[in-house]
């Protein structure tokens, strides 16, 4: 289980099975690969309704932000990286099968700068375009994380390279019987050192995600790029690990639920779909910030420019279907939804409806060098020895 694959929930359709429109190969397509339950299929069916020509809507789903980049890497004819084992947040890629050319494809946000620099995705717009009539309704936050230059660094004056559509953070989940019993629920990651929790805690097993929440703990970025210079950092990442049953990108969950552990730290993605299953577990977001990610569409390179894939991120921007995105995929939308407590399980309401000042607080994951990199792999073994 990885973040992006864990219980999809009853509301997602399979995308596998929207392909809509019949017959003639001259009909006007629009082919969309995305991560799988990340688009409701109502939505789609919306889109396709609204739309004034007839279409056939091309909707393939695939497993894994990974397979997805890799595919983009295939297309380009590109041979794999390795990633330099500088993010490793999911499984290891199962080749696929070469495909046809797609219109747009999801990808996450920490692969953006990788898929810029090695060419494989072409700008939505330049910065001052309009082909994306909503592009003006995004947050400035989410238009800076990209518009970014040739080399996929931010940069105001850069092109657009993509559009997000849907985003989630890393957040505690808890056994709030356990906990209560201890006279405390957490609010923040200072909690995650406190007294009665040795062995009881499950952490991710990435060391930008570990290192970073003691990073924040302490006031500090995420993107610190050298370790060297924060006082305390490794103590205070020992004194954690002593808290820490294992550490886990992909079943931390399951220890939660049969209480071997009490406390995790987790994507929201994994973590949201499931609250409302097994009431004894809560989930909060930290109140001094947490790492937050984005799902993107990215055009692929070398594929022809059309207006009605941008009329399909336009669409996924209009506020009423990034709410029904949200509520379906249990997730965070980049356009402002207003999603009442009415529209959604209570446990669920608090965490997408999310402290603005919380989302000041939070950051994504930048790139970082790759000699900051190395020092967080080398700190994050350290410490778990």
């Amino acid at each position: 289980m990885d973040r992006r694959s864990f219980l999809l929930g009853t509301s997602t359709l399979a995308l596998s099975q929207l392909l809509f429109g019949c017959g003639g190969n001259k009909q006007t397509q629009l082919k969309v690969q995305l991560l799988k339950g990340s688009i409701p299929g109502q939505v789609v069916n919306q889109f396709q309704k609204g739309l004034q020509q007839r279409v056939q809507l091309k909707f393939a789903p695939v497993e894994r932000i990974q397979d997805l980049f890799h595919q983009l890497q295939n297309w380009q004819q590109k041979p794999k990286t390795s990633d330099e084992q500088g993010w490793s947040r999911f499984i290891p890629f199962r080749q696929s099968q070469k495909a046809a050319d797609t219109d747009l494809v999801t990808l996450g946000d920490y692969w953006l700068q990788a898929a810029i620099q090695q060419k494989l995705i072409q700008p939505l717009q330049e910065v001052q375009g309009n082909q994306l009539k909503q592009w003006s309704a995004l947050d400035e936050r989410w238009k800076q994380l990209v518009t970014r230059n040739d080399q996929g660094i931010l940069d105001t004056q850069g092109k657009v390279w993509g559009a997000p559509y849907r985003w989630g953070s890393t957040v505690i989940v808890y056994n709030r019987d356990k906990l209560q019993k201890l006279g405390w629920t957490p609010k923040d990651w200072s909690d995650l050192w406190r007294d009665g929790m040795q062995q009881r805690i499950s952490l991710l097993n990435q060391p930008r995600e570990v290192i970073g929440l003691v990073l924040k703990k302490l006031g500090k970025s995420y993107n610190t790029d050298n370790l060297d210079q924060v006082p305390n950092l490794e103590k205070e990442l020992q004194i954690l690990n002593q808290q820490v049953k294992f550490y886990s990108s992909n079943n931390y969950l399951e220890p939660l639920i049969m209480e071997d552990t009490w406390l995790a730290v987790g994507w929201s993605s994994d973590v949201l779909p499931i609250l409302g299953r097994y009431p004894q577990l809560a989930a909060v977001i930290p109140q001094s910030g947490t790492a937050i990610w984005a799902d993107l569409w990215v055009r692929p390179a070398g594929i022809t420019k059309d207006t009605l894939s941008d009329q399909w991120i336009d669409f996924c921007w209009q506020p009423s279907t990034a709410k029904q995105i949200s509520v379906l995929t249990k997730t965070n939308s980049p356009i402002s939804t207003n999603i009442a407590a009415s529209d959604i399980q209570e446990p669920l309401w608090s965490l997408l409806e999310s402290d603005r000042k919380v989302f000041d607080k939070s950051e994504f994951l930048l790139p970082l060098p790759p000699s900051a990199i190395k020092q967080y792999e080398s700190l994050f073994a350290k410490i778990k020895v």
